[in-house]
Protein backbone atom coordinates (compact mmCIF):
# COMPACT_ATOMS: atom_id res chain seq x y z
CA UNK A 1 0.00 0.00 0.00
CA UNK A 2 1.59 3.32 -1.08
CA UNK A 3 1.85 6.29 1.26
CA UNK A 4 -0.81 8.36 -0.50
CA UNK A 5 -3.43 5.62 -0.36
CA UNK A 6 -2.56 4.88 3.26
CA UNK A 7 -3.02 8.55 4.18
CA UNK A 8 -6.33 8.71 2.30
CA UNK A 9 -7.67 5.73 4.25
CA UNK A 10 -6.15 6.67 7.60
CA UNK A 11 -7.93 10.02 7.91
CA UNK A 12 -11.53 8.76 7.61
CA UNK A 13 -10.75 5.72 9.79
CA UNK A 14 -9.33 7.96 12.52
CA UNK A 15 -12.31 10.29 12.18
CA UNK A 16 -14.81 7.45 12.57
CA UNK A 17 -12.98 6.01 15.60
CA UNK A 18 -12.59 9.40 17.25
CA UNK A 19 -16.22 10.36 16.56
CA UNK A 20 -17.52 7.05 17.90
CA UNK A 21 -15.45 7.46 21.06
CA UNK A 22 -16.63 11.05 21.62
CA UNK A 23 -20.28 10.18 21.03
CA UNK A 24 -20.04 7.17 23.34
CA UNK A 25 -18.52 9.33 26.08
CA UNK A 26 -21.27 11.93 25.69
CA UNK A 27 -23.97 9.26 25.93
CA UNK A 28 -22.37 7.56 28.94
CA UNK A 29 -22.00 10.90 30.74
CA UNK A 30 -25.70 11.57 30.08
CA UNK A 31 -26.50 8.22 31.73
CA UNK A 32 -27.44 6.37 28.56
CA UNK A 33 -26.28 3.12 27.02
CA UNK A 34 -24.64 4.03 23.65
CA UNK A 35 -25.86 0.82 22.01
CA UNK A 36 -29.43 1.35 23.17
CA UNK A 37 -29.46 4.98 22.04
CA UNK A 38 -28.07 4.17 18.60
CA UNK A 39 -30.46 1.25 18.20
CA UNK A 40 -33.42 3.48 19.04
CA UNK A 41 -32.34 6.05 16.45
CA UNK A 42 -31.88 3.42 13.74
CA UNK A 43 -35.24 1.88 14.62
CA UNK A 44 -36.87 5.29 14.28
CA UNK A 45 -35.98 5.37 10.59
CA UNK A 46 -38.50 2.61 9.88
CA UNK A 47 -41.38 4.48 11.52
CA UNK A 48 -43.77 6.94 9.89
CA UNK A 49 -42.26 9.50 7.55
CA UNK A 50 -38.82 9.63 9.15
CA UNK A 51 -37.02 7.90 6.27
CA UNK A 52 -38.57 10.24 3.69
CA UNK A 53 -37.78 13.26 5.88
CA UNK A 54 -34.16 12.13 6.01
CA UNK A 55 -33.97 11.89 2.21
CA UNK A 56 -35.54 15.33 1.77
CA UNK A 57 -33.30 16.94 4.38
CA UNK A 58 -30.23 15.28 2.86
CA UNK A 59 -30.88 17.08 -0.44
CA UNK A 60 -31.28 20.45 1.30
CA UNK A 61 -28.15 19.97 3.37
CA UNK A 62 -26.22 18.97 0.25
CA UNK A 63 -27.07 22.26 -1.47
CA UNK A 64 -26.05 24.26 1.60
CA UNK A 65 -22.79 22.32 1.94
CA UNK A 66 -21.95 22.72 -1.76
CA UNK A 67 -22.42 26.48 -1.39
CA UNK A 68 -19.96 26.49 1.53
CA UNK A 69 -17.51 24.19 -0.26
CA UNK A 70 -17.19 26.54 -3.24
CA UNK A 71 -15.95 29.27 -0.91
CA UNK A 72 -13.69 26.91 1.03
CA UNK A 73 -11.73 26.11 -2.13
CA UNK A 74 -10.78 29.79 -2.28
CA UNK A 75 -10.09 29.88 1.47
CA UNK A 76 -13.24 31.98 1.82
CA UNK A 77 -15.66 31.37 4.69
CA UNK A 78 -19.10 32.31 3.42
CA UNK A 79 -21.04 32.67 6.67
CA UNK A 80 -23.79 34.39 4.68
CA UNK A 81 -25.36 31.22 3.29
CA UNK A 82 -28.09 31.52 5.91
CA UNK A 83 -29.13 34.94 4.64
CA UNK A 84 -28.56 34.13 0.97
CA UNK A 85 -30.89 31.14 0.94
CA UNK A 86 -33.52 33.07 2.87
CA UNK A 87 -33.45 35.97 0.41
CA UNK A 88 -33.39 33.56 -2.53
CA UNK A 89 -36.38 31.64 -1.20
CA UNK A 90 -38.39 34.79 -0.42
CA UNK A 91 -37.78 36.53 -3.74
CA UNK A 92 -38.40 33.32 -5.70
CA UNK A 93 -41.65 32.70 -3.80
CA UNK A 94 -42.86 36.26 -4.49
CA UNK A 95 -42.04 36.03 -8.19
CA UNK A 96 -43.34 32.47 -8.48
CA UNK A 97 -46.65 33.42 -6.92
CA UNK A 98 -47.08 36.43 -9.19
CA UNK A 99 -46.71 34.69 -12.54
CA UNK A 100 -48.29 31.77 -14.38
CA UNK A 101 -46.23 29.94 -16.98
CA UNK A 102 -46.26 26.49 -18.58
CA UNK A 103 -45.04 23.80 -16.13
CA UNK A 104 -41.31 23.28 -16.55
CA UNK A 105 -40.76 26.88 -17.65
CA UNK A 106 -42.39 28.10 -14.43
CA UNK A 107 -40.07 25.91 -12.33
CA UNK A 108 -37.01 27.11 -14.21
CA UNK A 109 -37.92 30.78 -13.80
CA UNK A 110 -38.37 30.31 -10.04
CA UNK A 111 -35.07 28.44 -9.72
CA UNK A 112 -33.19 31.05 -11.76
CA UNK A 113 -34.70 33.87 -9.69
CA UNK A 114 -33.67 32.10 -6.47
CA UNK A 115 -30.09 31.60 -7.70
CA UNK A 116 -29.78 35.18 -8.95
CA UNK A 117 -31.19 36.59 -5.70
CA UNK A 118 -28.73 34.51 -3.66
CA UNK A 119 -25.82 35.61 -5.85
CA UNK A 120 -26.82 39.28 -5.63
CA UNK A 121 -26.99 39.01 -1.84
CA UNK A 122 -23.37 37.81 -1.92
CA UNK A 123 -22.35 40.59 -4.32
CA UNK A 124 -21.71 43.32 -1.74
CA UNK A 125 -19.42 41.14 0.44
CA UNK A 126 -17.58 40.11 -2.74
CA UNK A 127 -17.07 43.73 -3.81
CA UNK A 128 -15.93 44.74 -0.33
CA UNK A 129 -13.49 41.82 -0.29
CA UNK A 130 -11.79 42.58 -3.61
CA UNK A 131 -11.83 46.38 -3.39
CA UNK A 132 -11.36 47.15 0.30
CA UNK A 133 -10.07 43.90 1.75
CA UNK A 134 -13.03 43.54 4.13
CA UNK A 135 -13.04 40.02 5.55
CA UNK A 136 -15.95 38.00 4.17
CA UNK A 137 -16.85 36.62 7.61
CA UNK A 138 -17.65 40.10 8.91
CA UNK A 139 -19.53 41.30 5.81
CA UNK A 140 -21.56 38.12 5.30
CA UNK A 141 -22.61 38.00 8.96
CA UNK A 142 -23.86 41.58 8.62
CA UNK A 143 -25.71 40.62 5.45
CA UNK A 144 -27.37 37.77 7.36
CA UNK A 145 -28.79 40.23 9.88
CA UNK A 146 -30.06 42.47 7.07
CA UNK A 147 -31.60 39.46 5.30
CA UNK A 148 -33.58 38.45 8.39
CA UNK A 149 -34.91 41.98 8.75
CA UNK A 150 -35.70 42.29 5.05
CA UNK A 151 -37.58 38.99 5.05
CA UNK A 152 -39.63 40.05 8.08
CA UNK A 153 -40.48 43.33 6.33
CA UNK A 154 -41.39 41.92 2.92
CA UNK A 155 -43.69 39.24 4.34
CA UNK A 156 -45.79 41.84 6.17
CA UNK A 157 -49.43 41.95 5.09
CA UNK A 158 -48.99 45.51 3.76
CA UNK A 159 -46.15 44.29 1.53
CA UNK A 160 -46.23 40.81 -0.08
CA UNK A 161 -47.76 38.79 2.74
CA UNK A 162 -51.29 37.41 3.00
CA UNK A 163 -53.05 35.79 5.95
CA UNK A 164 -53.60 32.05 5.52
CA UNK A 165 -55.22 30.59 8.63
CA UNK A 166 -53.03 31.67 11.52
CA UNK A 167 -49.94 32.11 9.35
CA UNK A 168 -48.69 34.90 7.10
CA UNK A 169 -47.27 33.77 3.76
CA UNK A 170 -46.47 35.07 0.33
CA UNK A 171 -48.97 34.52 -2.46
CA UNK A 172 -49.19 30.73 -3.08
CA UNK A 173 -47.31 29.51 -6.13
CA UNK A 174 -49.77 28.23 -8.78
CA UNK A 175 -49.91 24.54 -9.61
CA UNK A 176 -47.81 25.14 -12.74
CA UNK A 177 -44.91 26.19 -10.52
CA UNK A 178 -45.17 23.34 -8.03
CA UNK A 179 -42.69 20.52 -8.54
CA UNK A 180 -44.38 17.13 -8.01
CA UNK A 181 -42.61 14.62 -5.82
CA UNK A 182 -42.65 10.87 -5.37
CA UNK A 183 -45.70 9.99 -3.28
CA UNK A 184 -45.07 7.02 -1.00
CA UNK A 185 -48.48 7.12 0.67
CA UNK A 186 -48.29 7.04 4.45
CA UNK A 187 -44.49 7.16 4.27
CA UNK A 188 -44.60 10.72 2.92
CA UNK A 189 -43.54 12.39 -0.32
CA UNK A 190 -39.98 12.71 -1.58
CA UNK A 191 -39.41 16.21 -2.94
CA UNK A 192 -39.02 16.36 -6.71
CA UNK A 193 -36.07 18.71 -6.29
CA UNK A 194 -34.11 16.06 -4.40
CA UNK A 195 -32.61 15.39 -7.82
CA UNK A 196 -31.52 19.03 -8.05
CA UNK A 197 -29.04 18.37 -5.24
CA UNK A 198 -27.69 15.31 -7.07
CA UNK A 199 -27.24 17.31 -10.28
CA UNK A 200 -25.63 20.19 -8.39
CA UNK A 201 -23.14 17.83 -6.73
CA UNK A 202 -22.29 16.23 -10.09
CA UNK A 203 -21.79 19.61 -11.78
CA UNK A 204 -19.67 20.78 -8.85
CA UNK A 205 -17.44 17.71 -9.11
CA UNK A 206 -17.00 18.04 -12.89
CA UNK A 207 -16.32 21.79 -12.81
CA UNK A 208 -13.89 21.49 -9.93
CA UNK A 209 -11.89 18.55 -11.28
CA UNK A 210 -12.31 18.69 -15.06
CA UNK A 211 -12.28 22.36 -16.05
CA UNK A 212 -9.80 25.20 -16.19
CA UNK A 213 -12.00 27.25 -13.87
CA UNK A 214 -11.84 24.51 -11.25
CA UNK A 215 -8.07 24.34 -11.54
CA UNK A 216 -7.74 28.12 -11.19
CA UNK A 217 -10.13 28.10 -8.23
CA UNK A 218 -8.09 25.51 -6.34
CA UNK A 219 -4.78 27.09 -7.35
CA UNK A 220 -5.90 30.52 -6.14
CA UNK A 221 -7.06 29.04 -2.86
CA UNK A 222 -3.77 27.20 -2.28
CA UNK A 223 -1.53 30.14 -3.18
CA UNK A 224 -2.91 33.43 -4.58
CA UNK A 225 0.64 34.65 -5.25
CA UNK A 226 1.63 31.59 -7.24
CA UNK A 227 -1.69 31.62 -9.09
CA UNK A 228 -1.22 35.28 -9.99
CA UNK A 229 2.28 34.47 -11.29
CA UNK A 230 0.64 31.87 -13.52
CA UNK A 231 -1.75 34.43 -14.98
CA UNK A 232 -4.78 33.82 -12.72
CA UNK A 233 -6.64 36.93 -11.62
CA UNK A 234 -7.10 36.28 -7.89
CA UNK A 235 -9.60 39.11 -7.39
CA UNK A 236 -11.75 37.82 -10.22
CA UNK A 237 -11.68 34.34 -8.71
CA UNK A 238 -12.77 35.72 -5.32
CA UNK A 239 -15.65 37.55 -6.95
CA UNK A 240 -16.76 34.57 -9.04
CA UNK A 241 -16.48 32.06 -6.21
CA UNK A 242 -18.51 34.18 -3.77
CA UNK A 243 -21.18 34.82 -6.39
CA UNK A 244 -21.30 31.11 -7.28
CA UNK A 245 -21.53 30.23 -3.60
CA UNK A 246 -24.40 32.69 -3.19
CA UNK A 247 -26.19 31.34 -6.26
CA UNK A 248 -26.10 27.76 -4.95
CA UNK A 249 -27.15 29.03 -1.51
CA UNK A 250 -30.16 30.70 -3.10
CA UNK A 251 -31.41 27.25 -4.16
CA UNK A 252 -31.31 25.75 -0.66
CA UNK A 253 -34.93 26.57 0.18
CA UNK A 254 -36.35 25.51 -3.18
CA UNK A 255 -37.05 21.80 -2.44
CA UNK A 256 -39.35 22.78 0.44
CA UNK A 257 -41.01 25.76 -1.24
CA UNK A 258 -41.67 24.10 -4.60
CA UNK A 259 -42.29 20.63 -3.21
CA UNK A 260 -44.31 21.23 -0.04
CA UNK A 261 -45.01 24.74 1.20
CA UNK A 262 -45.58 26.48 -2.17
CA UNK A 263 -45.00 29.82 -0.42
CA UNK A 264 -42.59 31.58 1.92
CA UNK A 265 -44.06 31.52 5.42
CA UNK A 266 -43.33 33.11 8.78
CA UNK A 267 -42.06 29.77 10.09
CA UNK A 268 -39.73 29.17 7.14
CA UNK A 269 -36.96 26.75 8.19
CA UNK A 270 -33.71 28.25 9.48
CA UNK A 271 -30.28 26.88 10.27
CA UNK A 272 -29.52 25.17 6.96
CA UNK A 273 -26.73 27.62 6.14
CA UNK A 274 -24.75 27.03 9.31
CA UNK A 275 -25.30 23.26 9.04
CA UNK A 276 -23.97 23.38 5.49
CA UNK A 277 -20.66 24.81 6.71
CA UNK A 278 -20.24 21.92 9.14
CA UNK A 279 -21.19 19.35 6.50
CA UNK A 280 -18.73 20.81 3.98
CA UNK A 281 -16.00 20.37 6.60
CA UNK A 282 -17.26 16.88 7.31
CA UNK A 283 -17.19 15.97 3.62
CA UNK A 284 -13.82 17.66 3.03
CA UNK A 285 -15.37 19.67 0.16
CA UNK A 286 -15.66 16.49 -1.89
CA UNK A 287 -19.07 15.94 -3.56
CA UNK A 288 -19.28 12.30 -2.48
CA UNK A 289 -18.12 13.16 1.02
CA UNK A 290 -20.69 15.96 1.19
CA UNK A 291 -23.43 13.53 0.14
CA UNK A 292 -22.56 11.08 2.92
CA UNK A 293 -22.08 13.90 5.41
CA UNK A 294 -25.51 15.32 4.54
CA UNK A 295 -27.11 11.91 4.97
CA UNK A 296 -25.48 11.47 8.38
CA UNK A 297 -26.49 14.97 9.47
CA UNK A 298 -30.08 14.44 8.33
CA UNK A 299 -30.23 11.07 10.12
CA UNK A 300 -29.08 12.59 13.41
CA UNK A 301 -31.50 15.49 13.01
CA UNK A 302 -34.61 13.51 12.09
CA UNK A 303 -34.06 10.38 14.20
CA UNK A 304 -33.16 12.18 17.42
CA UNK A 305 -36.80 12.08 18.57
CA UNK A 306 -36.25 8.41 19.41
CA UNK A 307 -33.78 9.37 22.15
CA UNK A 308 -36.63 10.64 24.32
CA UNK A 309 -38.09 7.14 24.25
CA UNK A 310 -34.99 5.68 25.92
CA UNK A 311 -34.62 8.47 28.46
CA UNK A 312 -31.91 10.43 26.64
CA UNK A 313 -32.34 14.17 25.92
CA UNK A 314 -32.70 14.60 22.17
CA UNK A 315 -30.28 17.55 22.35
CA UNK A 316 -27.57 14.90 22.65
CA UNK A 317 -27.92 14.44 18.88
CA UNK A 318 -26.80 18.04 18.36
CA UNK A 319 -23.74 17.38 20.50
CA UNK A 320 -23.06 14.28 18.40
CA UNK A 321 -23.18 16.38 15.21
CA UNK A 322 -20.60 18.75 16.61
CA UNK A 323 -18.45 15.86 17.86
CA UNK A 324 -18.42 14.30 14.39
CA UNK A 325 -17.30 17.54 12.71
CA UNK A 326 -14.63 18.03 15.37
CA UNK A 327 -13.44 14.45 14.84
CA UNK A 328 -13.02 14.96 11.11
CA UNK A 329 -11.09 18.20 11.56
CA UNK A 330 -8.79 16.65 14.17
CA UNK A 331 -8.25 13.42 12.20
CA UNK A 332 -7.32 15.16 8.96
CA UNK A 333 -5.01 17.57 10.80
CA UNK A 334 -3.22 14.63 12.45
CA UNK A 335 -2.79 12.84 9.12
CA UNK A 336 -1.67 16.08 7.44
CA UNK A 337 1.05 16.58 10.04
CA UNK A 338 2.10 12.94 9.80
CA UNK A 339 2.41 13.24 6.01
CA UNK A 340 4.42 16.47 6.36
CA UNK A 341 6.79 14.87 8.87
CA UNK A 342 7.22 11.81 6.62
CA UNK A 343 7.93 14.05 3.62
CA UNK A 344 10.51 16.01 5.60
CA UNK A 345 12.23 12.78 6.63
CA UNK A 346 12.21 11.56 3.03
CA UNK A 347 13.71 14.81 1.77
CA UNK A 348 16.25 14.73 4.59
CA UNK A 349 17.35 11.21 3.65
CA UNK A 350 17.53 12.10 -0.03
CA UNK A 351 19.53 15.25 0.68
CA UNK A 352 21.88 13.37 3.00
CA UNK A 353 22.43 10.68 0.40
CA UNK A 354 23.26 13.32 -2.19
CA UNK A 355 25.61 15.32 0.02
CA UNK A 356 27.49 12.39 1.59
CA UNK A 357 29.36 11.26 -1.58
CA UNK A 358 30.34 14.88 -2.28
CA UNK A 359 31.66 15.28 1.27
CA UNK A 360 33.68 12.06 0.93
CA UNK A 361 35.75 13.59 -1.86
Amino acid sequence: MNARLRSSLMAPVLAVVFAAALCAIVLVVSGANPGTALGAMIGQVGEGQVAVDIVNSTAIYMLAALAAAIGFHMNLLNIGIEGQYRVGALVAAIVGGAIVLPGILHWLVILVVAAVAGALWALLPAILKVTRGVHEVISTIMMNAIAFGLAAFLIRRDQFGILVGNNVTTEPIPTSGQVPGIDLGGRGTIFGLVFLAVVAAAVYGVVLNRTRFGFELKASGLSPTAAAAGGVNAKRMIMVSLLASGAVAGLVGMPEILGRDHAYTLNFASGYGFAGIGIALLGRNNPLGIAFGSLLWAFLEKAKGALDNVGVPKEIATIMQGAIVLSVVVAYEIVKRMDLAAEQRRVGRATGAAVEPEAAK
